[in-house]
């Protein structure tokens, strides 16, 4: 049973578009809040090849990073190429090509790797900067793009809901000539914050927060100071947590509505879940768990990021629940690990039944990408035994102190240096 405290940290999707966003302007931008992952670092390293100078300032008092400041600085565009060794570690690195098509006019950006949950195309984020004017050709694994006259406005309409995508054009966007409308853009809450930052630094956009966003180009981009939101993912990662135990844990510096299609699965399935002063407290209620059924969609519906989460914590609830992944496939890795640990879930497509057990067992699992290794933490937490999760790399993508802060409401979680 976990009790306490967490504090959540700055959200990894929302501070990598945020971070590319330093090569649209010569001045500096500072970043409050980011958190301290794997991603980061990686991102970090890139924006440096490109040229950007990094410093990071300030501690947080509670020994964490959340009070930290980066501060960003691309004055002249050293390399236009992102290469291959670079990307391939994390596919969010492809949003630094929008940025550098508009301010430099030129990018060679390898195609992305990342986390091994479906193909997860760039297309979209390609055709939209053809619709803009930029040139482009697909050799050797790379994106060469080219628009040496600058960008030009168009209207942009989106097949399907794509979070990169809109990234990546509504940044490319801010420098181009004339208007630019991205309709059926993402509404998720990292792609407004991504917004709002851009406004700071003199972007003219209208439309934040709804499926059509509109930019007006301007001549230059200027500095600007910007903290990042909390993490939801983050947030409803520990919730589960909270929920799988039994237990009553506070998580600071989260809102209420960046979880609610979370909130409301949570309290369907038996879970009480109350505003504070300071965040939001999760609580079991009297009685079992109760199967719900999920389905994945994009903001504001069920998070995809959480499926694999509530998965775990519906193999110890009462009944049976589908689960249903309608955003990537390929999605459904962390099955035949949670199985292992005595959980009763069949696979047909794009759905799991997912039938209670009594208790899980612990067991050696392996973490196959970011989401379904915490998962099997999750699992762990509420499984009789001991477990153990293999390539615990994958966390380190996404998850801030993870064993510090579950153990801090009194997880048994120790992370075990290899041999």
């Amino acid at each position: 049973m976990l009790t306490g405290t967490i504090g959540i940290s700055g959200a990894k999707n929302a501070a990598l578009p945020l971070m590319a966003a330093c090569l649209l302007t010569d001045e500096t931008l500072y970043l409050a809040n980011l958190p301290h992952l794997a991603d980061i670092t990686t991102l970090a390293t890139l924006l440096s090849q490109h040229g950007a100078e990094l410093s990071l300032d300030g501690a947080a008092p509670d020994g964490g990073y959340s009070g930290r400041v980066l501060a960003l600085t691309a004055k002249e565009i050293a390399s236009a190429t992102a290469p291959y060794d670079l990307v391939r570690k994390m596919r969010a690195s492809v949003l630094v090509l929008g940025p550098l098509v508009a301010r430099h006019g030129i990018a060679r950006v390898s195609l992305p790797g990342g986390c091994a949950i479906g193909t997860r195309p760039v297309d979209l984020h390609i055709k939209g900067l053809i619709q803009l004017g930029a040139e482009i050709d697909l050799a050797d694994g790379y994106i060469d793009a080219r628009a040496p006259g600058g960008l030009t406005g168009a209207r942009i309409v989106f097949p399907q809901v794509s979070v990169g995508a809109t990234e990546n054009l509504l940044m490319a966007a801010t420098l181009a000539r004339g208007q630019t409308q991205l309709v059926n853009a993402a509404r998720e809450p990292e792609v407004s914050d991504l917004a709002h930052c851009l406004v700071a630094m003199g972007a003219r956009i209208e439309g934040i927060g709804t499926d059509t966003l509109t930019i007006d180009g301007v001549e230059r981009l200027h500095g600007a100071r910007h903290s990042v939101i909390a993490d939801r993912i983050e947030a409803g990662t520990y919730a589960v947590a909270a929920a799988i135990t039994g237990g009553s844990v506070e998580l600071k510096s989260i809102r209420l509505d960046l979880i609610s299609s979370l909130a409301d699965t949570l309290v369907a399935a038996g879970v009480s879940v109350t505003e504070t002063t300071n965040g939001v407290l999760i609580a079991r209620q009297n009685g079992p768990l109760v199967g719900v059924d999920v389905m994945t969609e994009p903001y504001p519906g069920f998070p995809t990021d959480m499926q694999a989460q509530i998965m775990a914590l519906m193999t110890t609830a009462t009944g049976a629940s589908m689960i249903t992944e309608t955003v990537f496939e390929n999605r459904f890795m962390h099955v035949p690990e949670l199985s292992r640990m005595g959980a009763n879930i069949n696979v047909h497509q794009s759905s799991a039944m997912v039938r209670g057990v009594p208790s899980l067992r612990g067991a050696p699992v392996m973490a196959t990408d970011l989401r379904a290794s915490v998962s099997l933490v999750l699992a762990g937490l509420a499984a009789e035994g001991e477990t153990m999760v293999h390539r615990v790399y994958h966390l380190d993508r996404g998850y801030e102190r993870l064993e510090e802060k579950l153990a801090g409401c009194g997880a048994d979680i120790e992370r075990v240096r290899a041999a």
